[in-house]
């Protein structure tokens, strides 16, 4: 009652009570479901009349019921659909990959004949895929009159009783595809209350009728008909149920009053951050920064909307740059299972139609249509893109206006038009020569200024040779692979945490965070973010003047509302409404140890411009000199070598950076309280 005075005329049913209350009712609606069906919704409609009266004057008209079910039966997958299952009710999962714009289906025809004028009233319409066979010849008494022609039937649009329909694409479950096959589809036929309901991307379970189409899939082959009894199969949707657990599935938005008070008591929890900082991928040793900066990207920053209509981006880009096998794939992996909404994809597999849209043809109507990609898909969530280094710089660049506007714009094949992907972006690239090496200078990266400036944070990832960091990372690592699970911290100087939370409590917390909380920073805050971002500037003026080098260090406007994005994060964890001076200082911080720390210590050189030629050349000589000085296997005092190339003129700060260099390739190691180098190789 309540439904239909809300103007939803639909009954969700249970088919687990259907089968308690009647076993035999069940089981017809599981193998005869074509059938019952229209008698359960003739039912429900008689039950609504009953309850509904009395109506209000000038509405007699008896809306029709849709019948919506749900089952706990077990499911299956959509390459074990036999022809033993057609008619019958079948429940399958799958990803929606594909969905069309609503249509109309005629469910009651009128024809009439143009010939004589006579009507056909109320020609009931099969559901699904199905059509309607006009009649060849007019049945009315032709005396008197000259006969009427063939084919003279045609359709009374204005008495046509219609309904809203749609049709999907389903696609296998990545688990259920077998080693070396490609993934199956299975057309969907939604009509009347579950068009709209689910849109590409959500992972689903369809309850529906294995039915074949009308249409033959037939052909003439020299005077004779070839596959004249074949038909495509189609799966007629009774009800669909999305799938909220695991990686990339469709959030929750709905909390009932017990859930939210509990998210509300953890956001109150002193230490939120570090808590959900240390539930970031535990089984991953170290990497304290990096899994502090994917907890402010997993919460993001607030969207702005301005005065003059346009908008301020909220979510926070981030950029894993540095050396294999330090698991920037892995933290890549639990961002998009830790996310309500995630897509992960690898840079060398996609293009810029798969990462953004692309442009296809329906093979129903033939008309152009649009299919999202990856940003499109991970719209409200995260975009994991692994392998950034190896993307074409044509399908790179496609991805400009996705990071920084949000929108995409298309304009081809006829169709202009403006998509969103409010999505953050999550990307991990390696050096180009594989391993970072400093002494290459602009030669270790491949990407233009253009797409760096879009990330908010650039972590350098270098895999450090240090003898007691390198024991408890082997201790951490045999304790996951003997006990197959997250460890425990290996010793109290471990950088990991013991508390941490559970993944799909996390999720949720993350959901219940972003859709109740949009902070902004507080006057305090910004006046002093202002002040030390002047004096960052005025800092960069000052070592100009000194080097005489134009030095570009990427704190520019576009960093600066990067560092507000991620004190607003901070502040949204707390589900405060300002970002406070700390969660500022700790913006800054962050900000410090990632981008600005990889600019001034000549990492980013080649694309900062912070290495020259000329100072090339004279790291060169300097590594030539240390190699002359001492031979493989010998030691020498670190201070005399120093001072021995100060006083030909080196300047020290290059002297110390080329022994720096030489220790993190191995050729060098400290040996007595780092007092004496000695020569490895």
């Amino acid at each position: 009652r309540r439904n239909y005075s809300l103007g939803r005329f639909y009954l969700e049913v249970d088919l687990d009570d259907v089968n308690a209350y009647d076993e035999s009712l069940a089981e017809g609606l599981y193998k005869r479901p074509t059938e019952n069906i229209p008698l359960f919704e003739n039912a429900a409609k008689e039950m609504a009349d009953d309850v509904t009266k009395p109506r209000p004057e000038g509405d007699d008209d008896l809306q029709d019921i849709q019948i919506i079910l749900r089952s706990g039966a077990d499911s299956i997958n959509i390459r074990d659909l036999k022809s033993s299952e057609m008619a019958r009710l079948v429940k399958v999962p799958g990803i929606i990959v594909s969905a069309s714009a609503p249509r109309v289906k005629a469910t009651r025809m009128t024809l009439m004949c143009r010939g004589c004028r006579n009507v056909v009233p109320n020609i009931e319409v099969r559901p699904g895929l199905e059509g309607y066979a006009f009649p060849r010849k007019c049945p009315s008494d032709a005396t008197g009159r000259p006969p009427c022609p063939l084919d003279p039937f045609f359709v009374v649009p204005d008495k046509c009783h219609c309904v809203d329909y749609q049709t999907l694409r389903l696609q296998e479950a990545p688990g259920a595809v077998p080693t070396g096959e490609l993934p199956r589809h299975l057309q969907l036929y939604a009509d009347r209350y579950l068009c709209d309901r689910i849109v590409p991307g959500n992972r689903v379970t369809v309850l529906g009728i294995y039915s074949i189409r009308q249409n033959k899939m037939a052909y003439k082959n020299k005077d004779r008909v070839v596959g004249a009894g074949i038909r495509p199969p189609y799966l007629r949707v009774l009800g669909v149920a999305m799938e909220t657990e695991g990686p990339g599935r469709t959030t929750v938005t709905s909390f009932s009053p017990s859930e939210e008070a509990e998210m509300r008591h953890l956001a109150a929890t002193p230490g939120i951050y570090d808590l959900v900082s240390s539930s970031i991928a535990p089984s991953i040793y170290g990497c304290k920064d990096i899994k502090r900066a994917i907890a402010c990207l997993l919460f993001s920053g607030s969207r702005k909307r301005l005065p003059d209509g346009l908008t301020r981006r909220g979510d926070i880009n981030l950029l894993l740059l540095g050396d294999p096998g330090t698991a920037k794939s892995q933290l890549l992996k639990f961002v998009e299972s830790a996310t309500p909404i995630g897509v992960y994809t690898s840079g060398k597999g996609s293009s810029a139609a798969g990462l953004t849209a692309s442009v296809t043809r329906d093979a129903s109507n033939r008309n152009f249509v649009l299919e999202g990609g990856a940003m499109l898909l991970a719209d409200g969530g995260v975009c994991c893109i692994d392998e950034f280094d190896k993307m074409r710089q044509d399908d790179r660049v496609a991805i400009h206006e996705a990071m920084e506007q949000q929108t995409i714009s298309i304009a081809k094949a006829g169709i202009t038009t403006t998509l969103n992907a409010r999505c953050s972006v999550l990307a991990a690239a390696n050096s180009v020569y594989g391993r970072w090496d400093d002494s290459k200078g602009d030669d270790n990266i491949d990407f233009l200024p253009t797409i760096l400036s879009r990330f908010d944070m650039i972590f350098i990832v270098k895999d450090e040779h240090d003898s007691d960091r390198d024991a408890r990372m082997a201790r951490h690592v045999m304790a996951v692979h003997s006990t197959a699970r997250d460890p425990v911290p290996v010793s109290a100087s471990a950088e990991n945490s013991g508390s941490e939370l559970d993944i799909n409590v996390l999720k949720r917390f993350i959901a219940f965070v972003r859709s109740r909380c949009g902070p902004r920073i507080s006057e305090a805050a910004a006046e002093k973010l202002k002040n030390r971002y002047v004096a960052m500037r005025t800092g960069t003026k000052a070592h100009e003047d000194d080097t005489g080098k134009r030095l570009n260090i990427p704190i520019t406007v576009r960093q600066l509302e990067a560092v507000v994005r991620i004190a607003e994060s901070l502040a949204k964890m707390r589900l405060d409404p300002f970002a406070n001076e700390s969660d500022v200082d700790e913006a800054l911080r962050l900000f410090q140890v990632s981008t600005l720390n990889a600019a001034m210590s000549g990492n980013l050189s080649g694309i900062e411009g912070f290495t020259t030629n000329k100072d090339m050349e004279e790291l060169t000589r300097i590594e030539r000199q240390l190699r002359k000085r001492f031979p493989i296997g010998s030691q020498v005092f670190e201070q005399a070598v120093v001072q021995d190339l100060i006083r030909q003129k080196y300047p020290e700060r290059s002297i110390y950076k080329v022994i720096h260099m030489m220790i993190r390739r191995g050729e060098l190691q400290h040996r007595v309280q780092r007092r004496f180098l000695y020569r490895a190789k």
